[in-house]
């Protein structure tokens, strides 16, 4: 049984890691990121098979997870630093010249846990067949995770993706969609309304689910739910409604905290409303 109590105190501390990455760049995307943060905590701390401290690019033997709103790398690396993958220190690197921690996530630096170079919106789903297929292939039985937005199902490549994994029956691949309703223009609705997303999914062929993503209890129920569809022959796609800028109340539900860092007295603000709970970095 997970200990909501633990979860719910790193959550609050990677939510600090994110405030004081962005503002110490200057740069970076805080909206998506406070937003997934229960996400990617339950993700790498209770769902995934994983190995922190033995990264290969390959994956045999373990899930993998591909970002493909590749934007908010801040809640993806504190994450990954926090769980292991590389010293918790290195985050204060984010976005400066010659750091692993670029704005988006890169490949070419070599930094553990990331195994795809993203943020060029629309690729992650596409990859993660790929990566789905060849577990299979490899008599691999572990599954494949990706998480797109869903400004970013506005991309055509996505939906070629969705036809291409229920006509090849990908069944060991699980993506969640970040539902809040917000993207850098503005909110979804007003910039290309996306219509019934659960109509829309299950008319591709794909067994769809939904949850609360602020709510650790919703997202062990879902995810396990959808690891019970491997071997039936379609994918699953998990549609989690979460609040941009969750947790501080001047950032919740606006697109305007998409791309855009807090200033000195904004961040002090943020941070007071977070509570430090397991060390900054």
């Amino acid at each position: 049984m997970p200990d909501f109590n633990y979860l719910e105190k790193l959550t609050s501390q990677v939510r600090r890691d994110i405030i004081r990455m962005v503002h110490g760049a200057k740069s970076g995307h805080p909206g998506g990121s406070l937003g997934c943060a229960e996400f990617f905590v339950a993700l790498y701390f209770e769902i995934l098979k994983h190995d922190p401290h033995n990264f290969s690019m390959d994956g045999i033997g373990e899930d993998i997870f591909i970002l493909s709103n590749g934007h908010i790398t801040p809640v993806f690396y504190s994450v990954l630093a926090r769980s292991g993958y590389f010293d918790l220190k290195e985050l204060s690197t984010f976005r400066k010249l010659n750091s692993r921690l670029q704005g988006h996530p890169a490949t070419y630096e070599k930094l553990p846990g990331v195994r795809m170079a993203s943020g060029s919106l629309g690729q992650g789903l596409s990859a993660g067949i790929g990566a789905a297929q060849t577990k299979k292939l490899n008599n691999d039985p572990n599954y494949v995770y990706v998480l797109t937005g869903d400004g970013e199902l506005e991309e055509g490549q996505i939906w070629e993706a969705a036809m291409y994994a229920v006509s090849h029956k990908v069944d060991n691949l699980i993506v969640t969609v970040d539902f809040n309703g917000q993207q850098i223009d503005g909110p979804v609705e007003d910039v290309m309304p996306l219509g019934d997303l659960k109509a829309k999914w299950e008319a591709f062929g794909w067994t769809v689910l939904e949850m609360n993503g602020h709510r650790f209890d919703e997202i062990f129920k879902t995810i396990n739910l959808a690891r019970e569809n491997y071997g039936k022959g379609k994918p699953v796609i998990i549609l989690m409604r979460t609040e941009m800028g969750k947790g501080i109340d001047f950032m919740e539900g606006t697109h305007e905290w998409h791309g855009v860092p807090p200033n000195d007295e904004e961040a002090e603000l943020a941070l007071s409303q977070l509570e430090e709970t397991l060390g900054d970095y």
